[in-house]
């Protein structure tokens, strides 16, 4: 039948607490950057449709280069089971430069295997799509003060008080930005 009840193994509340701990990272009380935190929630969401390493999507253009990475865009890497080399490289590829980019591919492999440091990548499926353009970062508010001609006599003395020089620029952009409307402003509630 059955082991009697003596011989069974019994599990103590100290042995579940010490496996738990061993198991669990410890807690290290202290706040955390948000940007410590972010590479991690990342790293999780990019596997899940196929990436080992989220550097591909982020450096994409460092990888291929400004010309490719303007029409292509890395969508997911698959490996055969139980393996992390010689997987395929799937890229999303506007319109006609999908011809292109097949006859580059060998060179596609060889930059991508080159960043990974390992042939991780055997071949490349290409498939046709859009892909977001990266969009051009705007150049800050210049931190130069106004000349006095310029500033409007009601703001110049009260944002020439400031000390730090960028909320000062910023002041008087938005001091501009204000002066050069006319009228009141107009509110679009959406109803036309």
């Amino acid at each position: 039948m059955g082991k009697p009840m003596t011989e069974r193994k019994t599990r103590t509340p100290s042995t579940r607490r010490t496996r738990s701990a061993e198991e669990a990272p410890p807690r290290q009380n202290r706040a955390r950057a948000v940007a410590d935190m972010v590479p991690d929630v990342g790293r999780a969401s990019f596997r899940r449709f196929g990436f080992v390493q989220s550097a591909v999507v982020s450096r994409w253009g460092e990888i291929v280069g400004p010309r490719y990475a303007g029409v292509s865009a890395p969508e997911s890497i698959r490996f055969p089971q139980g393996k992390r080399a010689e997987g395929v490289l799937t890229l999303t590829v506007e319109g006609a430069h999908a011809a292109m980019m097949q006859h580059v591919a060998p060179e596609i492999v060889e930059r991508v295997n080159r960043f990974f440091g390992y042939p991780a990548v055997a071949r490349v499926a290409i498939r046709q799509g859009i892909t977001a353009r990266p969009q051009p970062r705007r150049a800050p508010p210049s931190l130069k003060p106004l000349p006095a001609d310029l500033m409007p006599v009601e703001l110049g003395d009260s944002l020439r008080t400031i000390a730090d020089p960028e909320l000062r620029a910023v002041l008087e952009s938005l001091a501009d930005a204000i002066t050069a409307t006319k009228g009141p402003p107009v509110i679009d509630d959406g109803n036309k």
